[in-house]
């Protein structure tokens, strides 16, 4: 498959709205995401959203939650240093668990459905999806 025509699928939208929000990030000047798995972070949370796993509204209090509570332990006063991305996925596990996806049941199914997949499925295909983070969306 070509990149043009990965660039009109699913893939190439989720990719562009993504970019798009990063893109009307505050402080874009700055690094948004110092470490890769941040941006996966911010990504998954905001496919989960437009998947309708959870309502942004109730992502934002949770996040809140995680901050205020990171602030009263004292956490901030040097034991744990400060990580925006942290209490986003905090936040993100929190919504999805309470949704009932990360339940014990819910996981062990989707467990059994990846261990019963062959090992070589699909990878006919190549899967080349790069990651990009600042320097491509500037």
């Amino acid at each position: 498959m070509s990149a043009a025509v990965r660039e009109g699928t699913e893939v190439g939208d989720a990719r562009r709205r993504v970019e798009s929000l990063i893109a009307g990030t505050p402080g874009r000047d700055e690094q948004s995401f110092r470490e890769p798995w941040e941006l996966r972070a911010f990504a998954l949370a905001v496919a989960a959203y437009h998947a309708g796993q959870y309502e942004w509204s109730e992502f934002q209090l949770s996040l809140i939650e995680s901050i205020r509570r990171w602030e009263a332990d004292g956490a901030h006063q040097g034991e744990e240093p400060w990580s925006y991305y942290e209490h986003w996925l905090t936040a993100l596990e929190t919504v999805l668990a309470g949704s009932g996806l990360l339940s014990e049941a819910n996981l062990d199914d989707r467990t059994r459905s990846v261990l019963a997949t062959p090992k070589n499925a699909n990878h006919h295909e190549a899967h080349r999806e790069p990651i990009a983070i600042d320097p491509a969306i500037r």
